[in-house]
């Protein structure tokens, strides 16, 4: 080997409780409250939120019940696939899974993930979640230092959360990348949609508002970087009730029978 052509290994393989994972050593944040990230989680406890998952994988089954095979699962901001894999290993041979991740590198992990878990019931797109089908400009954060790369904004605003690196947006550190909206992905059927997507939510909510009327499908929102009040409002005016689970809001359409079941704090 070429010692100059030596370089530093970011991507690493570990076994999890979700199975065997390309997992980034560097995802990480350490603060004076502990430390987060998915890597972190992975690489510590071999485990990512894992009763965020539970709830997921609960209501994916409830829709089998009441709707019947064939379940469309959407996973915004999949980052590395852990619920991706969850919900596929769940629904082999019933259901699927849509995950969509913006920043390339990571895109690649889970779709390497996808493919070593066998998630055959599973397909991965590199894109942005919005408004509208288009492009977006997508910051390249350093992967070899040490930062919360699931925290990464793709857009940039007062109060952008420092992840563990200054991020760089101009157009010569960003990448063009596809923004795609749930409604014009035009999808036979939808079930569950979880949105993680750092202050972009109301954004996908926006782009899916037709798909959330014809096929009213579970919702997993995260609310730390967006407006609550906001996205509340947007949800209850299409006949949704909304419940807190941690840093999320769970919305349930009215008309589910699932919503008799929802207990989460």
């Amino acid at each position: 080997m070429n010692a100059s052509a030596a370089r530093p290994a970011a991507f690493v393989m570990v076994s999890t409780a979700h199975g065997s994972m390309l997992v980034n050593r560097f995802d990480y944040r350490l603060t004076p409250g502990g430390g987060f990230g998915v890597g972190y989680q992975l690489l510590t406890r071999s485990a990512f939120d894992p009763d965020e998952v539970d709830i997921a994988l609960r209501l994916l089954e409830t829709r089998r019940k009441h709707f019947g095979d064939g379940v469309v699962a959407i996973d915004c901001g999949a980052n590395i696939g852990v619920h991706t894999i969850e919900w596929s290993a769940l629904m082999q041979g019933w259901g699927e899974v849509i995950a969509i991740e913006a920043q390339e590198r990571v895109f690649y992990a889970l779709a390497g993930n996808i493919t070593l878990n066998n998630c055959l019931n599973a397909r991965a797109l590199w894109a942005a979640v919005g408004a509208q089908d288009g492009h977006i400009r997508v910051p390249k954060p350093n992967y070899l230092v040490p930062s919360s790369f699931g925290s990464l904004e793709i857009r940039q605003r007062d109060s952008t959360e420092y992840i563990g690196q200054e991020i760089d947006y101009s157009d010569a550190a960003t990448i063009e990348t596809k923004l795609v909206s749930i409604d014009g992905m035009a999808l036979p059927r939808l079930d569950l949609i979880k949105i993680d997507i750092e202050g972009m939510e109301i954004e996908a909510l926006t782009g899916a508002a037709a798909s959330l009327r014809q096929f009213r499908p579970q919702l997993m929102i995260e609310k730390i970087k967006s407006n609550e009040t906001e996205l509340r409002a947007f949800v209850t005016e299409l006949g949704y009730q909304v419940f807190p689970m941690g840093l999320n809001l769970l919305a349930i359409h009215g008309s589910d029978p699932a919503l008799g079941q929802i207990s989460c704090g």
